[in-house]
């Protein structure tokens, strides 16, 4: 099993696009350089195992889809993850909301 690098860079920077995540602000959350971002992304560079496992809960994907592309359960984006951390007494009242946000979202785009 080859690991390839830029295959790696391309998933991350994919994945740091989907979240609206910019380069500087991913090299801020990693404690690097924005260099370093770049480089990871472009294939020049690997990564500490260290730097992997921040970048995957950055992320919200697991190490082995940044490194082999392979996705286990779902990946979970971070509203996913605030709303199962919702108390199920209390789920009406946070669906109610997201709904007023919504038809606020809707309006204002009319």
């Amino acid at each position: 099993m080859d690991i390839n690098t830029l295959e790696i860079g391309n998933r991350i920077r994919i994945r740091r696009e989907e979240l609206n995540i910019t380069r500087n602000q991913l090299a801020e959350l990693l404690d690097v350089t924005t260099k370093f971002c770049s480089d990871i992304e472009s294939g020049a560079k690997g990564m500490s195992i260290k730097t992997l496992i921040k970048l995957s809960s950055i992320l919200y994907v697991s190490t082995d889809y940044i490194l082999f592309g392979e996705h286990g359960e779902k990946e979970k984006t971070p509203f996913t993850i605030f709303s199962e951390s919702i108390p199920p007494n209390q789920a009406d009242y946070y669906l109610r909301i997201c709904n007023e946000i919504n038809q606020l979202n809707s309006n204002s785009k009319h």
